[in-house]
């Protein structure tokens, strides 16, 4: 496949979903190297393009939490791409969430200005993917009593972001730089939870509500015309909803498409317009592709990518222990501990998400299905701990009955010759295993 535009692909995508040929993409939410290492593994043997997405809160015009500006996203994936041998021109980037949900607490001029300057220097850097995101009031501003904006003014600022992106993007044009290549297409809707996902398992997971989606859409339209941008209109390609799928730290609520039955059927009366889907980590395979025949043609994954390395690292250090720690001599990565302690040191990413007893705090800072400890992998104590596990184990031949016994999954694709027992190819396979089921949703 060549050098893809993000307009041309997304159009076709539509297209397809409208005559009824269930076709989709699965949108990769992470920033760790080894999960889109793996995506790209994946995409290549599947001759489809690569949507990589970041959130507000992962990468901006500040840093983000990676420390990454959009620019340097972009040349570290496209860096990662080189080495790997996946060509630059099939990945499609995306930003997640795009607004000014981080300061939501500022005044809402201030907090604007900020959210159309990361909007600007995200198509600069060449995002050509925006999901416009203004659903969250913002210093000063007037909501209902339920706390929520008003459509038309959610609408208004979504419209001003994407005057903002369409700006940029002649801008960088002109300037022959190395921004979007394609004219950005845009995702409206926030019927989702804010980026980082629930706080608590009890919340109610509600399907979108027909009503709810066609304000949405008439709102934005409407917003759009009236800031003289009907042809950014025609490239908005895609709407956020909540189709009734959800994960908290040891549930998953599953897509049951008889109660996204209205929903579906609304949307099929918008030719122009796929659904994007949010949280469908975990859903089972058969479910992922019922999304997709239902009209979700974008699925994102993030969370369960990042879960799945994390139980591989856990089963490796276990295999670590039982091949080298029957003598105190010998020194073990204790990778479970440094991880342990980099959360606890730094509980800024998941003490508004973890709550209930120590025993439960403990077993969801390990094992939640939220797996808030993704942003704890590149604490140097943490990335050096990995490394060291991944040293130690890759010196010896490991029995298969400790794969058996601790990565059973990859027991028999070891037995047949598909994969062999070192510790990198561990790692990369247990990714695999759900890349898998998304790329056979979405063909």
């Amino acid at each position: 496949m060549n050098s893809i535009s993000t307009q041309d692909f997304f159009r076709g995508l539509i297209d397809s979903q409208k005559r009824g040929e269930p076709r989709g993409i699965y949108s990769i939410c992470s920033a760790h190297p080894r999960v889109i290492g793996a995506a790209m593994d994946q995409a290549g043997a599947d001759d489809l393009p690569l949507l990589i997405e970041s959130t507000v809160n992962q990468v901006n015009q500040f840093g983000g939490y990676t420390g990454m500006k959009p620019v340097g996203f972009r040349d570290f994936v496209s860096a990662l791409a080189d080495r790997i041998g996946f060509p630059r021109g099939r990945i499609i980037f995306g930003g997640d969430h795009l607004g000014p949900y981080p300061w939501r607490n500022e005044p809402a001029d201030q907090a604007m200005r900020k959210a159309n300057e990361l909007i600007a220097v995200c198509v600069r850097g060449g995002y050509s993917k925006i999901h416009l995101d203004a659903s969250m009031p913002l210093g000063g501003d007037p909501v209902d009593q339920f706390g929520v904006l008003a459509p038309q003014l959610i609408a208004r600022r979504e419209a001003e972001m994407a005057a903002a992106a369409e700006a940029a993007f002649r801008e960088s044009s002109r300037a022959g730089g190395r921004g979007a290549t394609s004219q950005p297409v845009y995702v409206i809707g926030t019927d989702v939870p804010p980026p980082g996902g629930i706080q608590a398992e009890e919340e109610a997971v509600q399907v979108t509500r027909v009503g709810e989606f066609e304000e949405t859409i008439t709102a934005c339209e409407q917003a759009f015309a009236e800031a003289g941008l009907q042809d950014a209109w025609e490239r908005v390609i895609g709407v956020v909803v909540q189709p009734g799928v959800e994960f908290g730290d040891h549930v998953v609520v599953e897509y049951d498409r008889n109660k996204a039955a209205s929903l579906i059927a609304a949307a099929r009366q918008h030719p122009d317009l796929a659904l994007e889907g949010h949280s469908t980590d975990y859903q089972r395979p058969e479910l992922l592709r019922q999304l997709v025949e239902d009209g979700v043609a974008v699925l994102k994954v993030g969370p369960a990518l990042t879960f799945a390395m994390r139980e591989c690292l856990f089963a490796l250090e276990c295999m670590e222990k039982e091949i080298f720690g029957w003598t105190y001599k010998a020194r073990l990565s204790q990778l479970g501990m440094f991880l342990d302690k980099a959360m606890r040191d730094n509980p800024g990413h998941w003490q508004e998400y973890y709550s209930g007893s120590p025993q439960d705090v403990y077993l969801a800072l390990k094992y939640s299905l939220s797996d808030r400890s993704r942003y704890y992998w590149q604490v140097p104590m943490v990335k050096d701990a990995v490394d060291f596990l991944i040293k130690n184990l890759g010196q010896v031949t490991i029995p298969l009955t400790l794969i058996s016994q601790y990565l059973p999954r990859h027991y028999l694709e070891i037995r047949e010759g598909r994969l062999t027992a070192k510790p990198e190819e561990l790692i990369q396979a247990s990714i695999h295993l759900v890349l898998r089921d998304y790329s056979a949703a979405v063909r």
